[in-house]
C-alpha cells in the first residue's frame, strides 16, 4: 500500500515538473506566429526567351527558416545569402505557379535574393525595382532585426517567345491570414497591367483573349445571382402572382434590361462613387423586396408591376456593379465583352431560379394551399425578412454625412435625372405600344354582331 501511494506521489510530481517546464519553456507557436495581413509586390515581364518574375515578401512571412543571427535577433547580413535563397525556393518558387499558352513552367532560377528595409519605395515600379537589384545590398554591419525586413528576389523562367500568352496562379494564401497579391504585368507589346489579389484567387490570366475573359465573367454572374440571398428573394416577390410564360418574359426582361443599363454605366464611371452610396443602394435593395411584397398582398396586374420591375431593377443593376467591380480586373481590354458575360451570367442564373420556382410555386397552390392564401403567406414571410434588413441598412446610411452640394455632385445629379427621365419617357411610350397591342388584339377576338 506504501509503494502504491509513493507511486502516486512521483507520478504527480512528474507531472507537476513537466507542466512547469511547457509553461517556461518559449512557445514556438508563439515565435513563429502567422502575421495577421502580409501584402506581396510582383512584377510579371517577358522578355525575348526569359520571363523575369519580381517579388517581394516581409521576412515574417516566411517562417520556418533559419535566418543566421546575431546578438540578440539581429540578422546576420554577411551569412544570410544562402538562407535568403532558401526561402525564395521554399516559400515563393515552389508556390507560384506560372503558364505559357497554358503549359506550366518549370521551377525558376533564383537570379538573387537580398534584404530591405521596410522604408524601401523601389517597387513602385518595375525598373526601379529592377535597379535596386542591381544596386549595392545593406551593408552587413547594419543593425536590422528579422523580422523587420523584406526580402527581394528576381526569379527567371525560360520561356518560347514574350508574345505567348501567360497566365499565373500565385498560391501565396499561406504567407498570412490575410494575402494581398499587389501583381503588375508587363507584356512585350507595351503598358502595364495591374492586378489586387486576395488570398488564393485561382488562375489568372494576364492578357486573357475575348472568349477566356467571357467564360469568366459568364461564370461570375451565374454564380453571384444564386449567391445573392436579396436578388433571389426579390425574383419570388417579383413571380409569386405571375407565372404564365407571356407575363414571365415581360417581367424578366423588364428587369434584366434596367439591371443592364446601371451596371454598364457604373461599369464606366457614370454613377456615385462615394462612401454613402452603397449602403443607399442596399436600402433601396430591401425597400424593392419589401414593396414587391405588399404589392401581393394588397393586389397587383402584370401592366403595373413590369413598370416598377424596370425602377428596381436600376437600383439592382448598381448592386450587381459593386460585386463586379474587383473581378474587372481580369477583364484586360475586354471591358464590354465582360460586362455583357457577366449580364449573360445574371440571366442565365435567374432562368434557373426560375425554372425551379416556377413549378414549386404551381405544386404548392395546386396541392397543398390555395393560391390566394398561399401568396399572402409567402408574401408576408419575405416582406418580414425585407423589414428587417431595411431597417437594419437604413441606420448603417445613416451613420454616414449627407453629400454636399457642390458643382459636382449637381452635376452628376443632373446627369442621372436626364437619363431617368429618357429612360422613364422609353418606358412610357412602351407601355402605351403595349397596351395598344392588347386592344388590337381584344378587338381581333371579339366576334363582330350581325
Amino acid at each position: 500500500m506504501l509503494d502504491a501511494g509513493k507511486t502516486v506521489v512521483n507520478t504527480r510530481m512528474i507531472v507537476s515538473w513537466v507542466a512547469a517546464l511547457i509553461f517556461v519553456m518559449p512557445s514556438p507557436a508563439a515565435a513563429h506566429d502567422i502575421p495577421n495581413d502580409v501584402t506581396v509586390h510582383a512584377f510579371v515581364k517577358p522578355q525575348g526567351e526569359r520571363l523575369h518574375l519580381l517579388v517581394r515578401v516581409p521576412l515574417k512571412a516566411m517562417r520556418d527558416v533559419d535566418y543566421p543571427r546575431r546578438g540578440a535577433g539581429l540578422l546576420d547580413l554577411a551569412l544570410a545569402d544562402a538562407a535568403l535563397r532558401n526561402a525564395a525556393t521554399l516559400w515563393i518558387a515552389d508556390s507560384v505557379e506560372l503558364y505559357e499558352n497554358d503549359v506550366r513552367l518549370g521551377l525558376p532560377r533564383v537570379v538573387d535574393a537580398r534584404v530591405s528595409l521596410e522604408s524601401d519605395k523601389s517597387f513602385a515600379s518595375y525598373e526601379q525595382a529592377l535597379a535596386h537589384l542591381a544596386g549595392p545590398r545593406l551593408p552587413s554591419s547594419m543593425e536590422l532585426y528579422w523580422e523587420q525586413g523584406l526580402l527581394d528576389v528576381l526569379f527567371e523562367y525560360p520561356i518560347g517567345s514574350d508574345r505567348s500568352d501567360f497566365s499565373i496562379r500565385p498560391r501565396l494564401e499561406r504567407l498570412g491570414l490575410r494575402t494581398t497579391v499587389a501583381l503588375r504585368f508587363l507584356p512585350a507589346a507595351g503598358g502595364v497591367r495591374a492586378f489586387d489579389l486576395h488570398g488564393d484567387a485561382g488562375l489568372v490570366r494576364l492578357a486573357p483573349r475575348w472568349h477566356q475573359a467571357a467564360w469568366r465573367f459568364v461564370e461570375s454572374g451565374f454564380f453571384h445571382i444564386l449567391e445573392g440571398t436579396d436578388h433571389l428573394l426579390f425574383l419570388l416577390c417579383l413571380v409569386i402572382p405571375f407565372r404564365k410564360f407571356g407575363q414571365l418574359v415581360l417581367l424578366v426582361t423588364s428587369f434584366t434590361v434596367a439591371h443592364s443599363i446601371t451596371l454598364i454605366a457604373s461599369a464606366y464611371d457614370l454613377g456615385p462613387d462615394a462612401l454613402w452610396f452603397p449602403p443607399l443602394i442596399e436600402t433601396l435593395i430591401a425597400i424593392s423586396i419589401l414593396y414587391m411584397a405588399i404589392e401581393n398582398v394588397l393586389g397587383s396586374n402584370v401592366g403595373r408591376r413590369w413598370l416598377i420591375t424596370f425602377g428596381f431593377g436600376l437600383v439592382h443593376g448598381f448592386a450587381f456593379s459593386f460585386a463586379l467591380r474587383e473581378t474587372l480586373q481580369f477583364a484586360g481590354s475586354h471591358l464590354l465583352t465582360s460586362l455583357l458575360s457577366f449580364n449573360l451570367g445574371v440571366e442565365l442564373g435567374q432562368l434557373l431560379v426560375l425554372a425551379l420556382l416556377v413549378p414549386a410555386l404551381e405544386v404548392l397552390f395546386r396541392f397543398l394551399v390555395a393560391e390566394r392564401l398561399g401568396t399572402i403567406v409567402l408574401s408576408v414571410l419575405v416582406g418580414h425578412t425585407a423589414w428587417h434588413w431595411m431597417t437594419e441598412r437604413a441606420e448603417r446610411l445613416g451613420k454616414f454625412p449627407w453629400p454636399a452640394l457642390d458643382a459636382s455632385s449637381l452635376a452628376v445629379a443632373t446627369r442621372w435625372l436626364m437619363g431617368v427621365l429618357i429612360v422613364a419617357g422609353l418606358a412610357w411610350f412602351a407601355r402605351g405600344a403595349l397596351r395598344e397591342r392588347a386592344r388590337r388584339r381584344q378587338q381581333r377576338s371579339t366576334p363582330v354582331p350581325k
